[in-house]
């Protein structure tokens, strides 16, 4: 009875085993039949996912483009009025800088007697003036300078042109004086003014 027993254990066993290996390889056979089901599938449908895919990713890619051109456009206007604003200052600033540098030559030329531009183009004209005057004497009296009048001129003329001919000297001896840089800085602008 035991043998029996123990054969009848050892059956069931081995049915059992059976079973379980039958279902085992069940399982398996579903499981590679389900991969090939997937497989055909995702062939014949993996173009149409592809498509769908590459048409989700033109439109992300759009977006994102924009999203970037936006962002570049706003720090692009953000740095131009910064840029603005410095040029603003930095200008500003360089022509009150000039404005200062410019004062403070002129005090220094000033001081050492040394004439600026405005100083001599004034002289300038002061003799331009003068020579004018003296150019108008001649023609008028018909005296050269140096010479003395003739006999027949009138008294008139002869006042005149002495008159005239002292202020011409004295003028023209300041302007030696101040083109020599002999006549005293008050001298000076007064001679110019």
């Amino acid at each position: 009875m035991l043998k029996n027993a123990k054969a009848g254990l050892a059956g069931r066993q081995t049915g059992e085993a059976k079973d379980i290996s039958q279902a085992v390889l069940d399982s398996s056979r579903h499981i590679w039949l389900a991969g090939l089901g997937a497989f055909a599938r995702a062939q014949a449908e993996g173009t149409k996912v592809f498509e769908t895919l590459v048409k989700q990713g033109e439109s992300l890619e759009s977006k994102t483009r924009k999203a970037a051109a936006d962002t570049a456009a706003l720090a692009r206007g953000a740095a131009t009025a910064k840029v603005k604003e410095v040029q603003k200052g930095v200008g500003g600033t360089w022509d009150k800088l000039e404005q200062v540098f410019e004062h403070r030559v002129e005090r220094a030329l000033s001081k050492l007697g040394v004439y600026t531009q405005n100083d001599v183009e004034r002289l300038a004209k002061r003799v331009d003036v003068l020579s004018e005057a003296v150019n108008e004497l001649i023609k008028a009296t018909g005296v050269r300078p140096g010479r003395r009048p003739a006999a027949s001129t009138a008294s008139s003329a002869t006042g005149a042109m002495s008159s005239a001919s002292g202020t011409a000297k004295k003028t023209v001896r300041t302007a030696k004086k101040t083109v020599r840089g002999g006549a005293t800085k008050k001298g000076r602008r007064a001679s110019l003014k």
